[in-house]
């Protein structure tokens, strides 16, 4: 098959048009990592001094406008209306225009939102703010920029191939996330992460809920984010309630809705706690089958506007009145008031929920004699944005809530990434935190079922570390050892796990010394050895790599079977879950490690490649590089190809160029070797040739060639003459390697360009899978098994150099070098006392 060479342009996005330098079909399809991380760069750049939660909602704006001219403009009947001169394309042709901020407000911003019935719904951003968007050609510059932003034709909403190429998804949450994380303290709350949402909503069982007539609630919805995330876990959407207080983020939460295919949302504003909005006819509180929120932590003024025992809806009657100046269960309890008799809950609030006394502690005394809560999630710290205190998930489930004996507890504290100054679930944390939520599997200081009559005899407390010990065992010194040496039976006896898999590696390893002690029979040096030789660590290392042969065969047709039809989510979600069951109750593995490792690949690399294959099918497209130098000039950099390193294709087709080039490197880097061994034997102040060093102190073939016309005739300089003629032989056959090696190479690049034409499709398959995705998930994979033996050797070699020496001898050792001291002060004359 013949391979498309295209241009691929490299530069900033923001300064980048490409209408003109590709034919569509032609373009590369830009990879969505790059994507996102451009676009978030390019639109921070344009940022200037304004707060990041302010100007996340010009740039989510211009984000809206774009998405639903893309998928909606010039349709009649369509779900959203876009009006005639109200495009994004229409806001395009304003760029540079003196009056281009009114002309965004009046000719798209509010046609477009009144002819959607949105019109007093929420509050525009104001694209003419000269205190926020500076004044004159600043502002007309700085909104023509954004606008062009936008104008990348990977931001192309119309037809993406792919079934759930969701880049408006990820490109927000990108945003979003980054937003937060600029906005400082206190005003990044409108966005929960993304991690923690899909936490909660696969842990109320939204997957049960089949028809999009059940409810889902968030009181204090944000952007809106989270309902979508639990939105998206029933099999048939959802309809959606969600409150906001404050006015811009209602919008932004409106807008994500529209964004997110549910332009039916109901958002509402006002204070959820003084003025709650979803109400039955008769003035009851509106309830739903499923709620989540993210409430603000703590909040001090709660309960302005309302009496809380006097309250019309009997949110806080037979629970208690929480402080005044902490509204933490006024909104738990206003979850609890706003679920049906079958309802599940899932909210977020601080650690301190869970053991505050007085107020606190009588209604949550009162909550859990009525059982309402069905479980406890610890997170780890400094997850959330505006604060970094610890916080909980509480799962609230009125659904048989009589027949609970217990509440299901987990410490999920010490599982996370670092993200900057930020910490983030990992991909195995998500599906570890909801495999042992939903299955109930208690595991050893993770997670725990905690009955009601142990919860009562701690008076109701539910902090998390009186139930479940997460402490590490403390590495207790043995005193008897020190004395008397050996390793103790206790510390080789914690290695169970190992000997279990091992048993006569241990063998092999200690021998007995004396009662309750042992030692190591092998020198330190030789333990790795030793370990790495033995056949049973051998043997279970090969079943180990059966595990992975066996997942590649179970997942290969996958692999191989990827069309324009194909579901990237499907797709990640079959093959990792398989090798997540693959390498499950094995020993000394930990199969959400195994999973982490394939995740982050996908994350890394993979899913841009399938995203590749979606959009060009199995085709190796060449690309030039084409740069502009810092005169405007464009310089060709060579070609590169996205899907398929070049080396994978030397590798496979030209292995044999590849090893006469290194040959020729190897023995250009012995010769390099030797002149510098010249250098430093003959070179320097007091060296034969210190005359024809330069002034670093090297010798090249330049100062060599004149020192040498200097001496020529001079009898007493004869070695430096030898020394002089046998370097410049060396530098000769150093510029012919060089340009030879260079020329080789020329030709090797020419040839494997030349191979990429001929590749055939089934060439192509072979190289992406089995060359690139299966060797690199396997070397990442390996690293874990390489990692038993190393943690294995690691202990071993500690206990055995703890226990090296006995007291005896170190006192021995210790007599030994007081009595040399004494000696040589004695020869000084003086005595030691």
């Amino acid at each position: 098959m013949q391979t498309k060479i295209v241009i691929y342009i490299k530069i900033h996005f923001s300064t980048l048009n490409f209408t003109n330098r590709l034919n569509p079909q032609d373009q590369m399809a830009i990879k969505k990592s790059e994507l996102y991380s451009s676009l978030w760069a390019s639109c921070d750049a344009l940022r200037g001094g304004m707060d990041a939660s302010q100007y996340k909602n010009y740039v989510l704006t211009l984000l809206f406008v774009k998405y639903v001219s893309d998928k909606y403009a010039n349709r009649k009947n369509s779900l959203i209306e876009v009006p005639e001169g109200a495009s994004f394309d229409d806001m395009v042709a304003l760029k540079g225009k003196p009056d281009i901020g009114d002309r965004i407000n009046k000719e798209i911003l509010r046609p477009l939102f009144a002819a959607n019935g949105l019109e007093g719904a929420m509050e525009l951003v104001d694209f003419n703010d000269d205190e926020k968007l500076g004044s004159g050609k600043e502002k007309v510059d700085r909104l023509s920029d954004l606008v062009s932003i936008f104008e990348n034709p990977a931001l192309n909403f119309k037809h993406n191939r792919a079934e759930d190429d969701d880049i408006l998804g990820d490109a927000y949450e990108y945003l979003m996330r980054h937003f937060a994380t600029e906005s400082g303290k206190s005003k990044g709350q409108f966005y929960t992460p993304a991690e923690v949402s899909r936490v909660m909503a696969k842990i109320i069982d939204v997957h049960k809920l089949d028809k999009p007539s059940y409810t889902v609630y968030d009181p204090t919805c944000g952007s809106g984010s989270l309902l979508l995330k639990v939105a998206d876990e029933a099999p048939n959407g959802l309809t959606i309630y969600g409150q906001e207080k404050d006015i811009a983020t209602k919008g932004l939460a409106i807008m994500n809705m529209w964004l997110h295919g549910n332009p039916e949302a109901s958002i509402a504003g006002k204070n959820t706690i003084a003025d709650p909005q979803f109400k039955e006819p008769d003035g009851t509180l509106k309830r739903f089958d499923r709620a989540s929120c993210n409430p603000p932590f703590s909040l001090k003024n709660w309960s302005t506007g309302i009496v809380p025992m006097e309250d019309a809806y009997n949110r806080f009657i037979g629970y208690g009145e929480p402080p005044a100046k902490n509204g933490d269960y006024a909104f738990l309890l206003h979850i609890i008031a706003s679920l049906k008799s079958t309802g599940k809950a899932a909210i977020i609030l601080p650690h301190g929920v869970l053991f505050r006394g007085n107020a606190e502690a009588v209604i949550r005394e009162n909550i859990l004699k009525r059982k309402l809560i069905k479980g406890i999630i610890g997170l780890p710290a400094n997850l959330f944005y505006g604060t970094g205190i610890p916080a909980c998930i509480i799962v609230i489930d009125k659904e048989d809530a009589e027949k609970r004996e217990g509440i299901f507890m987990i410490d999920a504290s010490k599982g996370f990434k670092k993200d900057g100054n930020k910490n983030r679930l990992r991909e195995q944390d998500i599906h570890k935190i909801v495999d042992v939520f939903n299955s109930q599997w208690e595991l050893e200081k993770y997670s725990r079922f905690v009955p009601f009559a142990e919860i009562e005899k701690n008076e109701f407390n539910l902090n998390i570390p009186r139930y479940i010990d997460t402490q590490e065992e403390e590495d207790i010194q043995d005193l008897n050892a020190h004395l008397n040496g050996g390793i103790p039976n206790r510390d080789i006896d914690a290695l169970k796990e190992y000997w279990d898999v091992y048993p006569n590696l241990r063998k092999a390893l200690f021998t007995p010394l004396r009662d309750g002690y042992q030692q190591l029979q092998v020198q330190k040096s030789e333990i790795k050895d030793t370990i790495f030789d033995h056949p049973e660590f051998k043997a279970y290392s090969q079943q180990l790599n059966q595990l992975f042969e066996g997942w590649k065969a179970e997942v290969y047709e996958t692999l191989s079977g990827i069309t324009e039809s194909t579901s990237p989510k499907a797709f990640i979600h079959t093959i990792a879950e398989a090798i997540l069951q693959q390498y499950s109750n094995r020993p000394l593995i930990i199969r959400y490690d195994i999973y982490q490792h394939l995740l982050d690949y996908w994350n890394e690399t993979m899913k841009d490649d399938l995203y590749l294959i979606i959009e060009d099918g199995w085709e190796a497209k060449v690309t030039r590089i084409i740069e502009k130098n810092k005169k405007g000039k464009e310089v060709d950099k060579g070609w590169t190809c996205e899907l398929i390193p070049k080396q994978l294709v030397v590798d496979r087709y030209l292995a044999k160029e590849q090893t006469a080039i290194q040959g020729m490197e190897a023995e250009l880097e012995s010769i390099q070797s030797q002149i510098s061994e010249y250098e430093e034997e003959h070179g320097g102040d007091e060296g034969v040739l210190s005359e024809a060093s330069n002034d670093k102190g090297k010798i090249s073939k330049t100062t060599a060639t004149k020192y040498l016309k200097d001496i020529r005739h001079d009898p007493e300089e004869q070695e430096a003459r030898t020394l002089l003629n046998e370097l410049l032989l060396l530098f000769d056959r150093e510029t012919k390697l060089k340009k030879a090696i260079k020329q080789k190479q020329t030709e090797l690049d020419e040839a494997t360009l030349a191979q990429f034409h001929q590749l055939s499709q089934e060439e192509v398959k072979a190289l992406v899978i089995e060359d690139k995705w299966l060797t690199a998930i396997q070397s990442d994979i390996q690293s874990e098994i390489d990692g038993i033996s190393q943690r294995l050797t690691g202990r071993i070699k500690e206990l055995a150099e703890r226990y090296e020496h006995t007291m005896s001898e170190l006192d021995a050792q210790v007599a030994a070098l007081e009595g040399k001291v004494s000696s040589h002060l004695e020869k000084m004359g003086l005595v030691w006392s």
